[in-house]
């Protein structure tokens, strides 16, 4: 390997492992040397690597594949050693403290995820109801809930592959929203996951708010691709897409979608499927769709693509405002105080969304295997919020072949997947998808992308 030495190292806790008991540290240490090892290691690799131009899962674990990670327990706790590290993770010798608290953040999570959600009698994942619960737990350890705080989270949704002039963009709507006291929420990753964050520092410090919130919501199987970025002040680590997606919308006030590709079309899609549903009609949830004005084109096309797949009544969940960040953030800040009035007349929580109805459909994990991806049910017949269902997991499919490890390995193998359904349904989508492969959208690296996916109607 060129350039720098890689590094052996060992580290401290930051952050919520720093006091641990004795049974915490037998259960942390107990946990390196079982299943948890494997998806612990993989996104710890995935912080150190932060701002690596790679968005390709596969390729980070090929390049680092001497890299090792032990826990150890000692008197205090525990401390992690490091062997073969990325040396971007430090500064002569030390590593940078914000690595340093997303690692601490990695293994928090993930032993988390084993020890008290999968194993936990209390917690019926094959219910609905056991999956919000386990989404509430996961969110409650990692402390993000602040329950004496009023509505002021904002989602914002887009591209990890864009252009200058949509990340400038982001920025300057993060600046709009910051100077508002409003804080913010992401993928975590880099574009427009990073750019409002960087803008709402500013914001905020203009406003002397001294402690922003800046939290980062990723799972296991995107985290390489979309590794967290150094604005990130509290990052969680959910156990699948489905629960990071239900993560977003139970802790978010409001949702600012920027340009992105099929990652951020299947944001939308599960969003506006949740929506549709006639539970949640009458349900506040400002979702505003922006960039800069060169984006009036694609913002048009996704527009398009959902009246001609989930009909007018989805369209009117969102709105679309161009060029303008500073009506963004006020549209945001109206939206949100409708928001508030709707809990506190209902009596619900101001740190997370009991109200909202989430079928099981949008819970149940999607495993996007040949067969799973041919089998997708697309037709132009089907209840609107189950077609939203059936669309996002083939966007969803379509992330895992282009980035995730095991997608670009089955790809590999057996060639695209295969995406049947109605022709009606198709041929918008193949529209939409064209329009992402020729505005360079679906993956971060220079080569001509080839597509993972093909259409069969």
């Amino acid at each position: 390997m060129n350039g720098p030495a890689r590094v052996h190292a060992t580290v401290r806790p930051a952050g919520s492992l720093d006091v641990l008991s004795r049974r915490e540290v037998e259960r942390f240490c107990d946990a390196a040397g079982e299943e948890v090892y494997a998806l612990f290691r993989q996104c710890a690799l995935a912080v150190l690597n932060s701002g690596s131009p790679v968005d390709d899962a596969k390729r980070v674990l090929e390049q680092y594949r001497d890299f090792g990670i032990r826990v150890i327990p000692e008197e205090r706790g525990i401390k992690l050693e490091l062997d073969n590290a990325p040396p971007e993770a430090f500064v002569d010798g030390r590593m940078i403290q914000g690595i340093r608290e997303h690692l601490f953040a990695v293994l928090r999570d993930t032993v988390y995820l084993f020890h008290e959600v999968r194993n936990n009698p209390l917690l019926d994942l094959g219910t609905s109801q056991g999956i919000t619960d386990a989404v509430f737990h996961i969110l409650r350890n990692a402390r993000v809930f602040r329950p004496d705080r009023h509505p002021d989270l904002v989602v914002c949704w887009g591209g990890h592959a864009i252009p200058r002039q949509e990340y400038e963009y982001t920025k300057e709507v993060g600046y709009e929203l910051g100077l508002r006291g409003l804080h913010v929420c992401t993928g975590c990753g880099p574009g427009a996951m990073k750019g409002p964050m960087k803008g709402a520092t500013i914001g905020h410090a203009k406003q002397r708010i001294p402690f922003g919130r800046y939290l980062g919501i990723t799972e296991p199987g995107i985290i390489a691709a979309e590794a967290p970025n150094p604005i990130v002040s509290q990052l969680v680590i959910m156990p699948d897409i489905e629960k990071r997606l239900e993560a977003f919308v139970r802790t978010g006030h409001a949702i600012v979608v920027f340009p992105g590709g099929v990652g951020t079309m299947e944001e939308i899609l599960y969003l506006l499927g949740i929506l549709l549903h006639p539970a949640n009609a009458e349900l506040p949830f400002p979702v505003i769709f922006t960039g800069p004005s060169s984006s009036q084109d694609y913002f048009a096309r996704i527009h398009r693509f959902i009246g001609a797949t989930l009909g007018y009544e989805a369209q009117q969940r969102y709105r679309i405002l161009v060029g303008d960040p500073a009506g963004v953030a006020r549209a945001v800040r109206q939206g949100i105080q409708e928001v508030e009035r709707h809990r506190r007349a209902r009596h619900d929580a101001w740190y997370f969304n009991w109200l909202l109805h989430v079928e099981h459909s949008f819970q149940t994990p999607f495993e996007p295997t040949h067969e799973n991806m041919a089998g997708l049910r697309l037709h132009a017949d089907m209840d609107r919020h189950e077609l939203a269902v059936n669309l996002r997991r083939a966007f969803s499919g379509i992330v895992a072949g282009n980035v995730k490890a095991e997608g670009v390995r089955a790809i590999e193998q057996r060639g695209p997947f295969e995406i049947r359904g109605d022709r009606d349904i198709l041929e918008p989508l193949d529209a939409l998808l064209r329009s992402f492969v020729a505005e360079g959208r679906m993956k971060l690296a220079a080569e001509e992308y080839v597509p993972c996916y093909r259409l069969v109607s």
